[in-house]
């Protein structure tokens, strides 16, 4: 934004803007046609106005935490700062680079030097036959549901026992949603060779799954995450944890918004032209799903690392371009995962089946911080119905 238009929004002078640009509150450039003119981060001042709306009355304060607002919960696992990604202080950008799912897991369940996965307890049973053949046909969330109950760790109530006794359980869960998502039965090979197995790929492909899965890890209080945390504060079991993530993930504004990113590029595909795709679809007030998240001014830094590894697509090119040129908005995590489905020629749904197997170790690591605090998250509602009667 210019400085006109940043001031305007906030109702303030240029003055008490270039103040706050001091103060490091909103982050100033330079204009690429001119340097001598200055432009302002629209993502801090739309913040910034949210805050000055707010105000200091506790109740709206309260209100707009749930809306990517001030943080509600104390939490080890990951951060989220500037455009960075950051498992228990390690930059998870670097840390993917040569890490396995299995090196996650053990970082974000903070293991230490036990290693869950080598105990016998981490090797669930395989499917039975016929439950297998009555959910193969499900859609793949509802699967997942419906399998996961079959694993023995699943079931087991974690209240008040020691977490370092639920890690082969966890290692186990993650074994089995692999498989449940991938309709394999579960083993003890290196979880992203066993999926790469499942969907015919090489080393190339099997090393692009890897580095995806771990950047889908943990994404800090996303809405499945708060979800399982809400899950684990009733004392409930690991497996009724990752029912609840599950549950939150098929939803269409979470994982689900990769299947309408799908749509969006089979509609790219058969008019062979993104800019009129992109323009329909604007006249019609509908939105173009895949770009920009709130958390990443600068661009989600997953998608940033991911898409430089896949060939060209002529689709996904030009609709990536078209957004950056039209809109200066740029790929997320959704875009990247259907991007690598399509390179990869994997089986419809494998998008989310990704962020599914991924997000299991970042769901688990929440249930375990969460139970350890011994707290049930119950927080209270502001009542908008009818008048109380007595």
């Amino acid at each position: 934004m210019d400085a006109e238009n940043a001031a305007a929004s906030l109702g303030i002078s240029r003055a008490t803007l270039y103040a706050y640009v001091s103060r490091g509150l909103i982050r100033a450039s330079e204009a690429e046609d001119d340097p001598r003119r200055r432009l302002y981060s629209a993502h801090d001042v739309e913040a910034l106005r949210k805050r000055k709306a707010v105000g200091r009355r506790p109740r709206h304060v309260a209100e707009t935490t749930l809306d990517w607002g001030l943080p509600v919960l104390s939490s080890g696992i990951t951060l989220i700062e500037g455009d960075g990604l950051f498992y228990r202080g390690r930059d998870a950008l670097a840390f993917a680079e040569t890490a396995t799912l299995e090196d996650t897991a053990r970082l974000l369940w903070d293991c230490g030097a036990q290693d869950p996965f080598a105990e016998r307890a981490a090797m669930p049973e395989a499917w039975d036959a016929s439950v297998y053949r009555n959910v193969r046909a499900l859609p793949l969330i509802e699967r997942c549901q419906a399998l996961l109950p079959f694993v023995a760790a699943g079931r087991a109530i974690a209240w008040q026992r020691d977490t370092r006794k639920l890690w082969p359980g966890a290692a186990a869960l993650l074994r089995a949603m692999m498989a449940a998502a991938s309709l394999t039965q579960p083993d003890d090979a290196p979880l992203h060779h066993h999926l790469a197995s499942a969907w015919g790929q090489g080393a190339d492909g099997a090393d692009i799954l890897r580095r995806a899965l771990v950047l889908l890890a943990d994404h800090e209080l996303n809405a499945s995450a708060f979800a399982v945390r809400v899950v684990a504060s009733t004392g409930a079991s690991l497996g009724a944890c990752l029912n609840a993530g599950l549950s939150a993930l098929g939803g269409p504004l979470h994982g689900g918004t990769t299947s309408i990113v799908e749509i969006l590029l089979e509609e790219i595909d058969a008019a062979g032209d993104a800019d009129a795709v992109v323009e329909a679809r604007l006249r019609r007030g509908e939105g173009v799903p895949g770009f920009d998240h709130p958390l990443y001014p600068g661009g989600d830094p997953r998608a940033a690392v991911l898409l430089p590894l896949l060939p060209p697509d002529p689709s996904r090119d030009a609709l990536a371009l078209v957004m950056a040129e039209t809109a200066g908005r740029m790929p997320n995590i959704d875009f990247a995962l259907v991007a690598i489905r399509r390179a990869l020629g994997l089986p419809p749904a494998s998008a989310l089946a990704l962020f599914a197997i991924g997000r299991t170790i970042g769901w688990i690591a929440h249930a375990l911080e969460q139970r350890d605090d011994q707290k049930l998250i119950r927080p209270r509602a502001r009542y908008t119905g009818p008048p109380a009667r007595s």
